[in-house]
């Protein structure tokens, strides 16, 4: 099953994440298929916190891939 998941990257206690499509099969930071947002939960500055290509994450939800319930939160606000 392909699914919408976070990929934690950064640093120790500054953590940052890519919004990833990959094969649920595959671990959290593995191989994935494609990249489609960050999240930064710390922004700093004139850094946004949440950056998601919609067009691509709505392709994907109509092609069968299930977000996590995190990521469903999360584009959820940004649709506001």
């Amino acid at each position: 099953m392909v699914v919408i998941r976070l990929a934690r990257f950064g640093t120790t206690h500054h953590p940052k994440y890519r919004i990833t499509v990959a094969d649920s099969r595959r671990p959290l930071t593995g191989k994935f298929i494609e990249v489609i947002g960050h999240y930064n939960p710390f922004p700093k500055g004139q850094d946004k916190g949440l950056e998601c290509d919609m067009d691509r994450y709505n392709s994907w939800v109509q092609k069968g891939a299930q977000p996590t319930g995190r990521v469903k939160s999360l584009v959820k606000a940004l649709s506001k």
